[in-house]
């Protein structure tokens, strides 16, 4: 395994580039799965979007949401 120390050493681009390696071998396993309560958020966000009471918001409107809740 890599130190963190080693990490550290290397540059954004070397990070970036580790980054997107570890990425692509997780993308290729099988045996990765979701939590069993994510499929339960999904189907009730599907449901309510159905529904026609899901709200939907822009990126600004969640960075000032995000930012008012971290206050």
């Amino acid at each position: 395994m890599i130190a963190v120390s080693d990490i550290k050493k290397m540059s954004v681009s070397e990070r970036l580039q580790t980054i997107e390696a570890l990425w692509d071998s997780l993308r290729s396993e099988d045996s990765v799965d979701s939590c069993a309560w994510h499929g339960d958020v999904l189907r009730a966000r599907k449901a309510k979007v159905e529904a026609g009471e899901g709200v939907f918001l822009s990126i600004s409107e969640l960075r000032t949401r995000l930012q008012r809740s971290a206050s």
